[in-house]
């Protein structure tokens, strides 16, 4: 993997793969560049894909004091690095640090969010969710924080639970679970500030998938009326990771929406 300095001296790390246009991809809470691996195949043959590592998770590194505003000149930071324009797709919590990078550089051309949870917490899970979190990791329980965000706010069940479990990236997802909380906090305030995307003036794409929680639904509208040059997207049949459960029409939204369908 390539390296690259942040803002604030932070060592990012980040896979690149292909060549073509640049395409950089900000990954979810609690995962690293390797969530992209379904579609990375495709991607490559169009594009030059730069697939960053978030602070504090990969082989990313980290800060002491965490603030959203850092994950921010993070994906700024590789933007600009890159060659532009840049075509920029953020998942999940991924997609707010997509968003606020926006707001910093002028190499996005263009830019797809897959369901960023701009909503209350109580859309996820119990209200003290995010104390408990806290807790276990202050602890250094991460392996319980791990699952406890998986049960309390991921909806899934003892079976997935221990299906995860015996997965080879299970103790990559534990080493990370310490930026849990931090994101769980950032998630319960940054529904408020909506109207600060209206300055990213770049074109939108929204997805969510119809079999996704209705609040996903929710926040792309309320992105829609805010972001002036955006559209939404529904992916029939899909949940939270059609980019790993439905590879191919997945890429094929980004395609029709960059124009790099033939």
């Amino acid at each position: 993997m390539e390296t690259l300095l942040s803002n604030d001296g932070t060592r990012l790390a980040y896979a690149r793969a292909g060549a073509g246009p640049s395409l950089v991809l900000v990954h979810g809470s609690n995962l690293d560049h390797t969530s992209w691996d379904a579609v990375l195949p495709a991607l490559q043959t169009r594009w030059s894909v730069y697939a960053l590592d978030r602070r504090g998770r990969g082989r990313s590194g980290d800060s002491s004091a965490y603030a959203i505003e850092r994950e921010f000149e993070d994906v700024a930071a590789l933007v600009n690095a890159v060659p532009g324009p840049v075509v920029l797709v953020g998942h999940s919590f991924g997609g707010i640090c997509a968003l606020g990078a926006a707001l910093l550089t002028r190499n996005v051309d263009k830019l797809i969010v897959y369901e960023p949870p701009l909503t209350p917490m109580e859309s996820f899970g119990p209200v003290d969710i995010i104390p408990r979190l806290e807790a276990l990791a202050r602890e250094g329980r991460l392996a319980e924080t791990l699952e406890t965000f998986l049960r309390d706010i991921g909806g899934a069940d003892e079976a997935t639970v221990q299906h995860l479990k015996a997965q080879p990236q299970w103790n990559a997802l534990v080493a990370s679970a310490h930026t849990l909380a931090r994101e769980g906090r950032v998630v319960a305030e940054a529904w408020r500030s909506l109207a600060r995307y209206a300055e990213v003036r770049v074109p939108t794409l929204l997805m969510y998938g119809e079999l996704s929680p209705p609040y996903c639904a929710q926040v792309a509208r309320n992105l829609q009326g805010v972001l002036p040059r955006s559209h939404i997207t529904v992916l029939p049949g899909q949940g939270h990771f059609a980019m790993n459960e439905a590879p191919e029409r997945f890429v094929r939204e980004l395609l029709a929406f960059t124009g790099g369908l033939e």
